[in-house]
Order: C-alpha cells, then structure tokens, then sequence
C-alpha cells in the first residue's frame, strides 16, 4: 500500500494547489455572478457598464467607459449595441463635440442595474461568509506582489 499514514500527511495545499484552489474559486464566484444576473436579464459585462454609467452620473463617451472598464473601444462599441438593443441604454450626443457619442442609461437600465446590485451583494454577503476565517489583508497583499 502506496498510502500515507494519516499522521505523516500534509493537510495544507502545494503551491501548486493553491494556485488552482484560486482559479476555482475565482471561475465558481463568476458563474454564481453570470448566473444570478442572467436572472434580470443582465451579464457580467452589461452590468459592469451600467455601473460605470451609474457611477458617472451622466453620459459617457464611449472612450471614457471604455478605459474604465479597461477594454478596447471596439468591445466598448459592441457592449453599447447589445445594451441599446435591450433599451438599457441610448446613444447620445455630446454636447461639447458633435463628433463624439455618448452613452446614456434609460430608466429600464437604471432598474435592471438596480436589480443586479442586489444579487451582486447577496452573493459578495455569501463570499465573505464562506471565506470569513481567511485573512483578506493577507490575500491582497499576495495580489498586490503579483502585479
């Protein structure tokens, strides 16, 4: 028998363990927020955009969401499409440059980001409960050396 005695094994990960525990729950915490935004009608990269927006106050250029959201223009223009298609958000014009458009949320977006909020912050309520015996100082400072 190959085994070792339960006395003798090492119950804490490798290192190469724990770089895929993180992946996992990194890929799990991303379906479970897939999921409950799929619920209201939303991905993850539609709310990301309707809370810049949000956040904004105003009308962006889809530049400036665009690096705030860090992706490229193109993706920005795209996301736009499918947020106008499902009328969370109109294009329009920026007062200061004819040239230039911006996004703007309609109240249906404001609802739908609304609404997405509230299952975000369930499932950030249920991360936290599950790693709550984890020290976070420690695991952002682990990030931070990884930058």
């Amino acid at each position: 028998m190959n085994e070792l005695s339960p006395q003798i094994q090492d119950p804490s990960p490798s290192r190469c363990e724990v770089m895929f525990l993180f992946i996992q729950i990194g890929n799990h915490i991303e379906r479970r927020l897939e999921e409950a935004l799929s619920q209201v009608g939303l991905s993850l990269p539609k709310y990301g955009a309707l809370t810049q927006l949000m956040k904004a106050g105003e009308p962006l250029p889809l530049s400036e969401l665009a690096a705030q959201m860090t992706c490229v223009r193109s993706n920005i223009t795209q996301l736009v499409d499918r947020l106008e298609a499902d009328g969370l958000v109109l294009r329009v014009e920026d007062p200061k440059d004819r040239r230039s458009i911006r996004a703007a949320v309609t109240k249906l977006g404001r609802e739908r980001q609304a609404a997405g909020a509230r299952r975000v912050g369930a499932i950030k309520d249920e991360v936290a409960k599950a790693f709550s015996e984890v020290d976070s100082k420690t695991l952002k400072q682990g990030l931070d050396l990884l930058k």
